[in-house]
C-alpha cells in the first residue's frame, strides 16, 4: 500500500490573525489525518488496539507555506517510516488542497509509542500492528 491519504478541512477558527492556519491548529489536522489512519482504518484491518493507547513521543514540523481555511480540504499523505519494538515514525505531507498535484505546504513527522492506559506504561508493538503498519511503509522520509 505504501501511503495513506486522509482528507482534513480547516476550520475558519484555525485561522491566526495573519489570515492562514495557526501553526498549533496546523498539529491539530496532523492529528485529524493520524487518527483516520490508527483509529478507523487500523479497526477496519483488526488492529484496534492502537486506538485504545497511542502517545506523541516526538514532533517535528516544517512549514513550506501557509495553509488558508478556504472551504477546500487538504490532503495528508502518511507513510510509517520506522517500526521498533516500542514506537513507530509516521511522515506526513500536508498538500495545500486535496490532490495530489497540489503543493506541499508542511511537512512532519510523529514517533508514536503504543501506551496502555490502565497501567500507565508503553507497551510493546503486537504482531498485528505491526503488519498493519507495515503496510503503510513509506520506505524513506516523507510519505
Amino acid at each position: 500500500m505504501g501511503v495513506f491519504v486522509a482528507e482534513v478541512r480547516p476550520r475558519w477558527s484555525d485561522m491566526d490573525p495573519y489570515g492562514h492556519v495557526n501553526h498549533a491548529n496546523t498539529v491539530t489536522l496532523l492529528e485529524e489525518a493520524r487518527v483516520d489512519l490508527l483509529f478507523h482504518e487500523a479497526a477496519l484491518r483488526g488492529a484496534e488496539d492502537l486506538a485504545r493507547g497511542v502517545v506523541v513521543a516526538k514532533l517535528a514540523v516544517d512549514y513550506r507555506a501557509p495553509l488558508f481555511a478556504n472551504g477546500r480540504s487538504l490532503r495528508i499523505a502518511m507513510g510509517v517510516r520506522e517500526i521498533r519494538a516500542a514506537y513507530f515514525v509516521l511522515d506526513y505531507q500536508v498538500h495545500s488542497g486535496p490532490s495530489a498535484g497540489d503543493p506541499v505546504a508542511v511537512t512532519a513527522s510523529t514517533t508514536l509509542a503504543p501506551y496502555d492506559l490502565s497501567t500507565g506504561k508503553p507497551r510493546r508493538i503486537t504482531d498485528v500492528e505491526r503488519d498493519f503498519l507495515a503496510a503503510w511503509h513509506s520506505g524513506g522520509n516523507g510519505a
